[in-house]
């Protein structure tokens, strides 16, 4: 996740706060004063409206016995809707009893809509419809207009769509709820044929259109200004019409202006969908915001987004959700609306469903991969000196200064406390200063290259010069016990060495800034694992003699070894200062390989 470079949000849930509301309504051929008030609407046309919502919905509505206040349930679209009816005078409970459902078409992300066959007594057939405002506007032949009374459309057609546009420029969710009859004698009788009917979708009568509002979440615009400032591009995939996607996207921050709202950088997913392989690879670099999108064009986006070589994560709550979600690199479900199967598919859940969460989300995953970076650098710096040292001294000499339970106890400062130490580091806000971590990109980078190779030279001198020079230096030549002069010698070596190691701990928390102490009393492992070292090792060296081959040490030479390892800290700011290049050092090293090999097939 620390490496994703582009996340496919959903709208509802995850930018805004999927707490929805009726706030305007189109019935009866003009725009309602109050939303939910039926005063100026014909009791016919507000019991259509009630039937229309009561059958054709997924939701509840429950009267307590007691007369407590009335709960409503189901999903947060159908929640609003069912309050907004319930406000208007619907029964939901009487409507329930008095017809009932002959056949079913569920909402579908497709088609954007879902409709019912309600039998009224032993005559008469309703179909209901409800979905997005344009699909079902477009089914619409006539309109019911105030007193109840059936009018032609055609002339107030495009009235209807204006309206649609002025609720989705105001980040409203449109959805329109339409109705027409049909001949009994026109419904299949028996069950098998009734399964395989298709409810006729066409010469249908408009009753109302709804815009339902679903706000913003708070901080959700902060954290887009993270993530695109962390150079990992938000794109908006939504089924809701585009006005309304464009409105909520200028809203939370994934737009910038009203001028970046042309395709392809808005698009429907029907057209997404109709493009070649070859132009969705184009296409997908530049898309931003996706309206009435189904989940098969999310999942051509993420293959098309992951062609050109973006590391993609996504988020999801449906089941339809599972292909897109198992496709991409991180698939982030919803752990408060979404289904189990889509939690299945994911790599993360989001407990709060909230897209500031998957800001943190990056925000750890850049944490853990720079943590195993600062290892990394840390442990080969050690390993380097080690080897170098014990190396030329034993083919120089033949006798090694760093004697094998010194290197024992070097190798568990190294791989368990070491590690334990900068593993335990907490994220920073510069971690999101950066740009993501390309998908091929080394994991040993030139900053860590040159941190190494700066450490590692100046403790292989160090050592090389006590162990070939260190008699006199310290000036232990004249010492008439020569075999006690080499162990304070070899001593000296094995504490100086530690000592490095223990300062460079230091540099290796921040390979690439100049205050390698910045953030470091925020972490108070950190300081007890140093700590715990360092008296560790006055142990070992004061009273572990005989074991670990050390003598006691004066304590100017504590001082000297002290000193020692200090001078890595300014030498580690000296080496921020040299430049290095952005092509990776492996690169350097295969091109030698590759014309050998290339001469060879020649």
């Amino acid at each position: 996740m620390g490496s994703a470079t582009t996340i496919c949000s959903d709208k509802t849930g995850t930018l805004t706060l999927n707490q929805m509301t009726v706030v305007e309504t189109y019935a009866g051929g003009s725009k309602m004063d109050v939303a939910d008030n039926p005063s100026g609407l014909h009791p016919k046309l507000v019991a259509l409206i009630s039937e229309g919502v009561a059958q054709n919905t997924t939701g509840n509505v429950f009267h307590p016995k007691d007369g407590g206040e009335v709960e409503i349930s189901g999903s947060p679209t159908e929640k609003a809707i069912l309050s907004w009816a319930y406000k208007l005078g619907m029964k939901f409970d009487t409507i329930r009893s008095e017809s009932a459902i002959i056949h079913a078409f569920p909402f579908n992300s497709e088609k954007k809509r879902g409709g019912v066959a309600v039998l009224r007594g032993d005559s008469e057939v309703f179909i209901h419809w409800k979905g997005a405002a344009e699909i079902v506007l477009a089914c619409c032949t006539q309109y019911m207009d105030s007193n109840g009374t059936l009018q032609p459309i055609d002339d107030q057609k495009e009235f209807f769509r204006l309206a649609i546009d002025a609720m989705a420029k105001n980040s409203l969710r449109c959805v329109a709820i339409a109705c027409r009859t049909q001949e009994l004698s026109q419904v299949p009788k028996e069950q098998e044929d009734l399964d395989k009917w298709s409810l006729p979708e066409d010469e249908l009568t408009l009753l109302a259109i709804v815009g339902i509002k679903d706000p913003c979440r708070p901080g959700v615009r902060e954290a887009v200004r993270i993530c695109t400032s962390a150079g990992v591009k938000v794109r908006m995939v939504t089924g809701d019409n585009l006005q309304t996607a464009k409105a909520i996207a200028l809203e939370c921050g994934i737009l910038s202006s009203d001028t970046e709202a042309v395709e392809p950088t808005i698009i429907e997913g029907k057209v997404f969908r109709e493009l070649s392989e070859k132009e969705r690879e184009q296409v997908a670099k530049k898309i931003t915001v996706m309206g009435r999108s189904s989940p098969n064009d999310k999942l051509l986006l993420v293959q098309a987004l992951r062609k050109n070589g973006d590391v993609v994560a996504v988020t999801g709550d449906g089941t339809n959700d599972a292909p897109a979600l198992h496709e991409a690199d991180i698939g982030l479900s919803m752990g408060i609306s979404g289904t189990e199967v889509a939690k299945e598919s994911s790599d993360i859940i989001i407990l709060d469903d909230n897209f500031a969460s998957v800001v943190k989300v990056v925000r750890w995953g850049r944490s853990v991969y720079a943590n195993i970076q600062k290892f990394i650098q840390f442990q080969l710096t050690v390993n380097v000196a080690a080897l170098v040292i014990n190396v030329v001294a034993a083919m120089s000499s033949g006798d090694v200064p760093l004697k094998a339970v010194q290197l024992l106890w070097v190798n568990l400062i190294m791989d368990t406390l070491g590690a334990l130490a900068l593993a335990t580091e907490p994220p920073t806000d510069h971690l999101m200063h950066r740009t993501p971590v390309g998908r091929r990109e080394p994991l040993i980078t030139n900053i860590m290259w040159r941190n190494l190779l700066v450490q590692s030279f100046y403790q292989v001198a160090v050592l090389l010069v006590l162990n070939f020079a260190g008699l006199s230096i310290l000036g232990l030549s004249q010492d008439s016990n020569h075999a006690h002069a080499v162990e304070v010698k070899n001593t000296m070596i094995f504490n100086a060495f530690v000592m490095c190691q223990i300062f460079n701990e230091f540099n290796a928390r921040k390979p690439d800034e100049m205050n390698v102490f910045s953030g470091v009393s925020k972490n108070p492992l950190f300081i007890a694992i140093v700590g715990v070292t360092f008296v560790l090792q006055i142990l070992i060296v004061t009273f572990l003699g005989e074991f670990a081959h050390t003598v006691a040490l004066s304590w100017q030479l504590w001082l000297a070894s002290i000193a020692i390892g200090l001078v890595s800290w300014p030498l580690a700011v000296v080496g921020k200062l040299i430049p290095v290049p952005k092509t990776p050092m492996s690169v350097y090293f295969k091109k030698p390989f590759r014309k050998f090999k290339a001469s060879r097939n020649a």
